[in-house]
């Protein structure tokens, strides 16, 4: 994952929240259930540490602001959410992890750099009702029926009945190798497009063990993956770097990313929020081992104060 190159707006939550009791609650409160997908990776020299008793030492941390990426289209769930809106719902499932604010607002004290990104992905599954796909499949119908022939007394010498055909035959063999090139673009494009969101999503490693499957008993697998990947998805994005080799070298050292998504077909993003970040959580830090689903409800939560730490300066 490329390393950002731009101020990140810094800022420390105060865990003033509602009991966990009631988090679940809040998040059982739920609409129709939606299949949340995690990836989470880590670097090679990034292992949490261990108290005696087993348990994960805490880690500090800050919260910068990576950006909000917005669908094709208005969406009233997720348009008018904010990062402080969104950093505050992640307060409480990071600190049951043992990643806990940094106190004081002290800099050197800070372990982490939690850079949160979220928004939407727009998908391509309405690739084949385009204009290309329309006009591939009107090229295949076949050849239109010849004009019929000129009135009696008519002294003009219209073409045989061969050539006709022949002018037919190569105009309709025009139109269906230009509606070829045009789906095969659109092809490319939408190819290139899924390669993309599959990168940002963290589908990409599944979907390359797959490759190769489509004739096999696993091809089911492949469809569902691709099905999934091609559909709009909400996303949230925790990128964690080193705070202190940012802070005092200037240098961005990416330690772990998690990335969450559901469908937005169905979904309330401000509903299902909490219950996708609760259940991707126990992944910040920690290796997945692969792309991970579970069906999930749609719930609520609040969370206190969100204050501002300043600003790290670019690289």
């Amino acid at each position: 994952m490329k390393a950002p190159t731009r101020t990140f707006a810094l800022v420390v939550a105060a865990l003033v929240v509602a009991p966990q009791a009631g988090w679940v609650a809040a998040a059982m409160g739920a609409q129709a259930d939606v299949i949340t997908a995690v990836s989470s990776q880590t670097s090679e020299d990034y292992v949490r540490q261990r108290a005696t008793d087993g348990s994960l030492k805490p880690e500090t941390f800050t919260f910068g602001e990576g950006g909000f990426l917005p669908g094709a289209a208005r969406d009233d769930s997720i348009d008018k959410l904010t990062f402080l809106d969104v950093a505050k719902v992640l307060s409480e499932p990071l600190a049951a992890e043992g990643f806990v604010p940094v106190a004081d607002r002290d800099p050197n004290k800070t372990g982490l750099l939690i850079i949160v990104y979220w928004g939407k992905t727009n998908g391509t599954e309405g690739a084949s009702n385009s204009v290309a796909y329309q006009n591939l499949q009107s090229s295949q119908v076949g050849a239109p029926p010849p004009p019929p022939p000129p009135p009696a007394g008519n002294n003009h010498v219209a073409p045989g009945g061969a050539q006709v055909a022949a002018i037919m035959r190569e105009a309709s063999e025009d139109a269906l190798t230009g509606a070829l090139a045009a789906v095969g673009a659109e092809n490319n494009l939408r190819n290139q497009a899924d390669s993309r969101n599959a990168a940002l999503l963290g589908f990409g490693s599944e979907l390359a063990a797959t490759q190769g499957l489509e004739m096999t008993a696993m091809k089911n697998r492949r469809q569902d993956l691709i099905s999934e990947l091609e559909e709009n998805r909400y996303l949230v994005i925790l990128m964690a770097y080193d705070f202190q080799e940012l802070w005092k070298h200037k240098k961005h050292k990416l330690l772990w990313v998690t990335r969450l998504s559901v469908r937005e077909r169905g979904t309330d993003f401000t509903k299902v929020l909490p219950a996708m970040v609760k259940y991707g959580s126990q992944y910040f830090g920690q290796e997945s081992h692969g792309l991970l689903r579970k069906a999930l409800p749609q719930g609520q939560v609040e969370v206190g104060e969100i204050k501002s730490l300043g600003e790290v300066p670019e690289k």
